[in-house]
């Protein structure tokens, strides 16, 4: 079963800081599709629930330097 969540993310100011939050979380197994948006502050995430959960991409948005609201 797939969910999708919609993240408010800090930190981001650019088009870099997008592509280094999508390359982040698109290595983690189980992610289906990111998109990432620094001017609006958010981050929606498709993910298959039987491999990864939220907790996951939050810390891997963390990794990445940036905070979830």
């Amino acid at each position: 079963m797939t969910e999708s969540v919609e993240l408010t993310v800090t930190g981001m100011k650019c088009g870099g800081c997008e592509t280094n939050v999508k390359a982040k979380l698109n290595s983690i197994d189980g992610v289906l599709s990111v998109e990432a948006s620094s001017k609006e502050k958010k981050v929606s995430v498709e993910f298959e629930e039987s491999k990864t959960d939220l907790e996951a991409i939050k810390t891997a948005i963390a990794e990445a330097g940036f905070t979830v609201e």
